[in-house]
């Protein structure tokens, strides 16, 4: 099973599910649209999960396609999933600004996600996404809670 997530934001995002709709993936596809109203007899569409029925979706998931948010992505790699992140984008009126494109560069940097550009091949990234072998996802929790330790104790 595919686990597509859109996220919340309070914007339409057609354009990644036209290229599901219009891809030859055959897998069951199951997508969480928030704001995104879609027609489709390829996919099961559900407006909003909440946080226990996101999470089952995802440990359910043999992939992840995603908006690039870094809540779907940190609680998909946490989990150890595949993902291929679609960042929104401003021109297409799908975000504020395109920050998505450095959170999704940032986690293919590191080797953690894929990421798919806008003139990618999305069959050809689907292809790699199920052939890809990521990084085991490390947290930095840690190191930042000592420094913001460090820096209150030191400034208070």
């Amino acid at each position: 099973m595919i686990f597509v997530s859109l996220g919340t934001q309070d914007k339409p995002f057609k354009r990644l599910l036209d290229y599901i709709e219009n891809s030859n993936i055959d897998d069951e596809i199951i997508v969480q649209s928030g704001f995104t109203d879609y027609d489709s007899k390829k996919f099961k569409l559900v407006q909003y999960l909440n946080k226990d029925e996101f999470d089952k979706m995802i440990d359910k998931a043999d992939y992840v396609i995603c908006h690039a948010g870094v809540g779907t992505i940190i609680t998909s790699i946490s989990k150890g999933k595949k993902v291929l992140a679609v960042p929104r984008l401003y021109k297409y009126g799908e975000h504020q600004n395109d920050h998505q494109l450095q959170i999704a560069d940032a986690y293919t940097k590191k080797g953690y996600i894929l990421e798919m550009l806008e003139n990618d091949d999305f069959n050809e990234k689907v292809k790699e996404l199920k052939e890809f072998i990521p990084n085991k996802f490390v947290s930095n929790n840690k190191a930042f809670i000592e420094k913001l330790k460090n820096y209150i104790i030191t400034k208070g």
